[in-house]
């Protein structure tokens, strides 16, 4: 996870993790949980971790699940759909979270903030209309994005769809089917992942590849299940579930050598997976410490997986407070929506895995805030002349006639229609996840990677930026002239360190050392980057979702940070 207050202030509040310590809490800010504010433009905000992204693509595929039935988002960033149908079927013990929120580099670095201050109306000067905010009368259920994340095999699809399956969102016959289905292809205990997993590939596999999108409803939360591979080759594909993220929950396999396989520095996706989410601004978790059966149910098992895991948990800026541990059970249905059966958990007196989820407090959304949108995928209907852009609203709202801009093409459109949870919906409002069907511009303007936005609040398009990063532990050092993969929000492009402007301390983010030649492991410094192409973007003290960096290189994330500086704004 995503996720969501997008604006900050350069002056931190009493708040920001005071308790989050080390190398992860050198670049997020987040708000302190329980009161996390959705990733877009916020007055004032703390830094939270910032995490890590793969090569392969960044723009990835949702799919979706309706009420009853699993329906498919599209499987390639600009997809093309049935004409008759317009709408989608359907660690070290090190922290990484705090160095880097402790210098003002508008003060630091001797540049202005806002390279082009007088590109669009203040944020602060837009006043959004009465149907933009929610009727504080409605009853409906707070929505809640819940990415599931973890280490390949620990069961998180499989988890995902019992779930499902047990709140009445999977029928019987459609389980009757998948159990089948599994059956005769030698894979009998991935039923319910298939529920999730519906690709040839990916059952073929026995991996998910591509973010599966599902609903349910808890007794407080409308929830949308994100669940996200585990598998290192799919890295960016699990950030974008991240990335829409309000909460999360960290599925740990308690297996003898699973759990341990899952924390390995280097291969191990556990470690990367918690990093990511705590950047994300996530800071409400639950480890759901699954396939427990494997182990008896053992207590000492799951109290030395608390142990180890816990500690790490902390250095990336985690809270006690707001970190559940839930032993459970997905393929025994043990914990998971009532109490366990099994009187081999009597030592656990906790809630089950459905109370834990409502017991996340709700997250606070940008409603009043310009519109903001990045877009995740885009569906296509050419003998229409529609096109759909689908991604989360970040802030802001947007409803049947309303005007977007659209980014980086600068082209204004109409929208036709909306969609959410494969459902015709008459208003957006930040935090949903939803389709907006458009008219009046070309497809070809409409891509992954780019941005809705209010006509008078335009994004920033750039390719010269200022950032701040901490290089991750284990990492090649960056030098200046490296090359690197640049990913920011559903974008990526091919990047060059071109400058190495500060080293900073990693407990303090006080300046070290000016124009070193090189960082290492571990440290924390500003550094330009140029990009091959240009991106939509937005210093993170304007727009924390569209601030967050990620720099990989040879496979692996080398480095995290925030945007600091549009140092040249493309026109």
């Amino acid at each position: 996870m995503r996720s969501d207050s997008s604006n900050q202030s350069t002056e931190k509040g009493k708040h920001n993790r005071l308790d989050e310590i080390n190398i992860l809490k050198n670049i997020e800010v987040g708000p302190p949980a329980g009161s996390r504010t959705s990733d877009n433009c916020s007055a004032s905000v703390q830094e939270g971790w910032l995490g890590h992204v793969d090569e392969s693509s960044v723009a990835v595929n949702l799919r979706s699940s309706g009420k009853s039935s699993l329906s498919l988002m599209p499987k390639e960033r600009n997809v093309m759909v049935d004409d008759s149908s317009s709408s989608r079927n359907g660690g070290e013990a090190n922290s990484l979270t705090s160095n880097l929120e402790n210098i003002s580099f508008a003060a630091k670095s001797g540049h202005s903030n806002d390279a082009n201050p007088g590109r669009a109306i203040s944020r602060a000067q837009y006043k959004p209309e009465k149907w933009m905010l929610p009727e504080k009368a409605e009853q409906s259920l707070t929505q809640l994005n819940l990415a599931i994340v973890g280490h390949v095999d620990s069961g998180k699809s499989t988890l995902s769809g019992r779930l499902l399956h047990l709140l009445g969102r999977i029928s019987q016959k459609e389980m009757h089917k998948y159990e089948k289905e599994a059956k005769l292809q030698g894979k009998g205990s991935f039923a319910y992942a298939w529920a999730l997993d519906e690709s040839a590939e990916e059952r073929e596999r026995g991996i998910t590849m591509t973010v599966a999108v599902a609903y349910f409803d808890s007794k407080r939360y409308h929830v949308v299940v994100l669940d996200s591979p585990g598998h290192k080759d799919f890295v960016p594909n699990m950030i974008t579930g991240a990335t829409q993220a309000d909460a999360s929950i960290l599925v740990i396999d308690a297996s003898i050598g699973s759990f341990e396989a899952g924390m390995d520095g280097t291969k191990g996706q556990t470690r990367e997976h918690a990093q990511l989410i705590r950047s994300f601004g996530v800071d409400q978790l639950i480890v759901a410490v699954n396939k427990m059966d494997a182990v008896d149910y053992s207590k000492e098992r799951f109290d030395l997986i608390i142990s180890q895991l816990g500690a790490f948990l902390r250095s990336c800026g985690f809270k006690d407070s707001s970190v559940s541990w839930i032993p459970l059970s997905a393929v025994e249905n043990q914990n998971l929506v009532s109490a366990p059966s099994d009187f081999r958990l009597f030592w656990y007196l906790g809630p089950n895995l459905l109370d834990a989820i409502d017991s996340f407090q709700p997250p606070t959304r940008e409603f009043s805030k310009p519109l903001i949108m990045p877009i995740c995928d885009v569906i296509k209907s050419p003998s229409q002349g529609q096109v759909s852009a689908c991604g989360k609203l970040e802030a802001g709202a947007v409803r049947s006639g309303s005007k977007v801009l659209v980014m980086p093409s600068a082209t204004i459109a109409t929208v036709r229609s909306l969609e959410r949870d494969s459902e015709a919906c008459p208003i957006g409002r930040a935090g949903d996840n939803i389709a907006v069907s458009l008219n009046g511009i070309d497809g070809n303007h409409v891509m992954a990677g780019g941005v809705l936005c209010h006509p008078d609040f335009p994004i920033a398009f750039a390719k010269h930026l200022e950032l701040k990063v901490l290089v991750l532990d284990g990492a090649t050092p960056i030098l200046i002239g490296s090359q690197l993969e640049f990913h920011i929000h559903h974008a990526k492009e091919a990047a060059r360190v071109a400058r190495i402007s500060l080293l900073l301390d990693s407990k303090t983010g006080k300046v070290v050392k000016k124009a070193p030649r090189c960082i290492l492991a571990k440290q924390s410094a500003v550094v330009e980057v140029i990009l091959q192409e240009a991106v939509c973007v937005e210093e993170f003290s304007k727009c924390k979702v569209l601030g967050r960096v990620f720099l990989r290189t040879l496979g692996r994330t080398v480095a995290v940070g925030i945007v600091t500086r549009i140092v040249e704004e493309q026109q």
